[in-house]
């Protein structure tokens, strides 16, 4: 879904590219005389249409800042990585530093649960890492089973604690 809004969006910007000058002109005294959007106040101000399409992706598409996992497991499954490309995607286009917190349930010693969130913080980071996101921009924490989200001890609140939130 996310993959095929992308590209929409790449079309437009291709296309709004493409346009001509006199056709920008004309558009923008159109929209001069019934009030102007913010795409077109961007076209005739100068400002590149492809950014302004940007913007306006990051604002529409809600990115997942939590990734959950499989109990005892550190591995990324399909969902997490298609998350994972969206949430690269758009760190490529900025410099900003993250943090990626680590958390495990309450079965298990609390060294275990720390050392297991750490191992799924570091396969975010690793996912990451490949995409093209810079190791330095990449904190790792572990909080193991100290932070929980839900606190009934139950499988749906094990799997909602079973989780690395990127910050």
């Amino acid at each position: 879904m996310i993959k095929k809004y992308i590209s929409l969006v790449f079309l437009m910007s291709l296309l709004s590219a493409c346009a001509t000058t006199d056709q920008q002109d004309a558009s923008a005294t159109d929209n001069a005389a019934t009030g102007s959007s913010s795409e077109t106040a961007a076209v005739s101000s100068g400002v590149d249409t492809a950014s302004a399409v940007e913007v306006a992706v990051e604002s529409a598409v809600q990115l997942e800042n939590v990734f959950y996992f499989d109990y005892d497991q550190a591995t990324l499954g399909s969902d997490v990585r298609a998350s994972l490309d969206a949430q690269a995607a758009v760190l490529r286009n900025n410099s900003t530093a993250i943090v990626l917190e680590g958390h495990a349930d309450e079965r298990g010693s609390r060294e275990y649960n720390l050392a297991l969130g750490e191992r799924r913080a570091k396969a975010v980071a690793d996912y990451l890492a490949i995409q093209g996101i810079s190791r330095a921009r990449i904190e790792v924490v572990s909080y193991g089973e100290e932070r929980p989200v839900a606190l009934r001890s139950n499988s749906a609140d094990y799997a909602l604690n079973r989780r690395v939130e990127l910050k």
